[in-house]
């Protein structure tokens, strides 16, 4: 059975802090500063311009109506009198994402309330953080070695290896613990960093402006979608991390990209086909919980507010998503 390597906006959020501690042994990355500054354009009366400049102000229209009708991965969803935003989240982004579309950071503003995967107070609660790298980590009596395929573990000694990373501390870590975390920390070697994820800086913002937080589930369930797979199953999924890893950074630029321009057909095909070729995980980390999501995104349009649901895009696309199950409710959801 092959088992296709998670993307940063199909793992749950506990991939970027759950084994923080073990992260910081070998790698330590820092946030540049963001900044909110926007290019200014000056004009004049169109009668005192050259032909060139006339032609030049021309096309910044053009770029400029064709920037006003650019898609996002946000939608805003009406009914039973209530309406619900919905963004797509990347976990980790690049500082050149910043700022973000205006219509994101305008349904923010329209919403009086935050409705994340999980409320991340929870997850960055250090006693929170202590239990689940402890769901990590393996009997004290089963090293990673005496769990794992050898052809699997050979490919783990290496890519440890050609980091310069210790391996005692992977050692340690059950399959799926070692390969979200090295899935984590590509995506940091390319430049991706958790901490200007779309979740996060959504989070942060609603706690400086003290608006309302809550989660759609919590870091315990979200550890159990993995915690939960057999060892089997852990160690292919292992495996093809370790085999992706050389060419993982060049796709998650194309689903990056196509991300920024709200290209929902282009993000469905990169992320889900793949997953679909194995029904047991696709089920398991996406079906099952769009379902139980659900009853709760509804719940939101019966409140007096305006709601803001962010969850990893992978979970708003397809058939299978959010998007289309409400839709399928009878509510009117339209790409922003």
């Amino acid at each position: 059975m092959r088992m296709t390597r998670r993307r940063p906006f199909e793992t749950p959020r506990l991939e970027r802090e759950a084994f923080s501690s073990l992260e910081r042994e070998g790698f330590s990355r820092a946030a540049p500063a963001r900044t909110n500054g926007s290019p200014s354009i000056l004009t004049r009366p169109a009668a005192k311009l050259r032909p060139g400049a006339v032609v030049l102000l021309l096309l910044t229209a053009l770029a400029v109506a064709q920037a006003a009708q650019a898609k996002t991965f946000a939608w805003k969803a009406t009914g039973r009198g209530g309406v619900v935003y919905l963004i797509g989240s990347v976990h980790l982004l690049s500082q050149d994402f910043y700022p973000l579309n205006p219509a994101l950071e305008s349904a923010y503003k329209d919403s009086d309330l935050l409705v994340e995967e999980i409320d991340l107070a929870e997850m960055l609660n250090p006693d929170s953080q202590l239990q689940m790298l402890s769901r990590g980590m393996l009997p004290s009596a089963t090293p990673l070695d005496k769990v794992l395929s050898p052809a699997t573990y050979a490919l783990l000694n290496k890519h440890i290896t050609s980091l310069g990373l210790p391996a005692g501390p992977f050692k340690m870590l059950k399959p799926w613990a070692v390969a979200l975390m090295l899935s984590a920390l590509e995506m940091q070697k390319a430049g991706f960093d958790p901490e200007l994820g779309i979740d996060k800086h959504f989070y942060d913002q609603a706690k400086t402006d003290g608006k309302s937080v809550q989660g759609l589930e919590t870091a315990e369930y979200q550890i159990a979608r993995f915690d939960g797979m057999t060892m089997e199953q852990q160690d292919h999924l292992l495996a093809e991390t370790l085999k992706d890893v050389e060419t993982e950074q060049a796709n998650t630029k194309k689903l990056v990209d196509a991300w920024r321009t709200g290209d929902v057909p282009n993000v469905e095909r990169l992320v889900l086909s793949e997953l679909k070729q194995e029904p047991l995980l696709y089920q398991r980390l996406l079906v099952d919980r769009n379902k139980n999501w659900l009853p709760k995104i509804e719940a939101l349009f019966s409140r007096r507010g305006h709601a803001l649901v962010v969850v990893g895009a992978a979970h708003l696309v397809g058939p299978d998503g959010v998007v289309e199950m409400l839709k399928a409710r009878g509510y009117t959801v339209e790409q922003m």
